[in-house]
């Protein structure tokens, strides 16, 4: 893959400068702004189920995501999909914890019914849950015993199930539409060391999908973050890290990424 593609979705954002409408949680909406911003494009974290749609109505991209899901960000997320669906606006669900919580699992087989997101999102247990209702782990982060091999063909699957984008985060990030898969090898083990990071990666998705709907916005994404935590690796610990990553957000350079990325693009048939 050209890097070419992915300098043009981040040199079309920052042109833009694009509203992006995030539902997010309290535990990582600071890091999600100040990354929203670092990008590019301008945030916006309203979630009062009275004043949702209004501000959806004037966004470019919405982003949901249901950490630390409450009654009314339920309500609120369901009324922006809405309001964006209604209006063509692209947006993206992240399936947060729903291979832990019956709860989760619920809405998001709800809202599925409902709406037609630009993207789905979730680290490798999500995903699988999405697929395998009959599947459990522990907490927010993926399962261990889950390999690429394994999200793989069920990333395709869900792809073609709800017609969207499928984004299964991990060591490798798997991005597919069901006509093709890209694997995004960036990253390092810090980045899952502070809070949100996932999270993070659903707002630049965001981000990118205002300019760009196709796969190649969730790539960017993707290779972003992982290139910038790449950028930021220290050992004075992750409180330093975490500043170093949003400053790289904000100055990585398109020489950085053509030197970094490491992406394979494969579609369906050679599999």
């Amino acid at each position: 893959m050209k890097t070419e593609i992915i300098a043009e979705i981040r040199k079309k954002t920052m042109d833009k400068n694009p509203l992006i409408h995030c539902i997010t949680n309290p535990i990582s909406i600071n890091q999600c702004a100040n990354g929203v911003l670092g990008v590019g494009a301008r945030p916006i974290m309203a979630e009062h189920p009275l004043e949702v749609a209004e501000i959806t109505q004037a966004a470019d991209a919405l982003v949901l995501n249901i950490a630390n899901i409450t009654d009314a960000r339920m309500q609120s997320i369901k009324i922006s999909a809405k309001t964006a669906q209604n209006n063509n606006i692209p947006f993206i669900i992240d399936a947060v914890g729903i291979s832990g919580s019956q709860l989760r699992r619920d809405f998001i087989n709800s809202f599925l019914k409902e709406f037609s997101p630009t993207a789905i999102k979730g680290n490798y247990s999500e995903i699988y849950a999405l697929y395998n209702e009959q599947y459990v782990s522990a907490g927010v982060d993926a399962d261990s015993a889950l390999k690429l091999e394994n999200i793989n063909e069920v990333a395709v699957l869900l792809a073609h199930k709800y017609n969207t984008i499928i984004l299964a985060s991990g060591k490798t990030d798997i991005v597919t539409d069901g006509k093709t898969v890209v694997y995004v090898n960036n990253g390092v083990p810090q980045l899952a060391q502070i809070t949100g990071t996932g999270c993070l990666l659903g707002m630049l998705c965001g981000c990118y999908l205002s300019v760009d709907r196709s796969i190649y916005s969730i790539v960017t994404a993707c290779a972003v973050l992982g290139i910038c935590g790449q950028l930021s690796r220290t050992e004075k610990g992750n409180g330093t890290f975490f500043v170093n990553l949003m400053d790289n957000l904000s100055t990585l350079k398109d020489e950085q990424l053509e030197q970094l990325l490491k992406v394979e693009v494969k579609t369906i048939e050679e599999f």
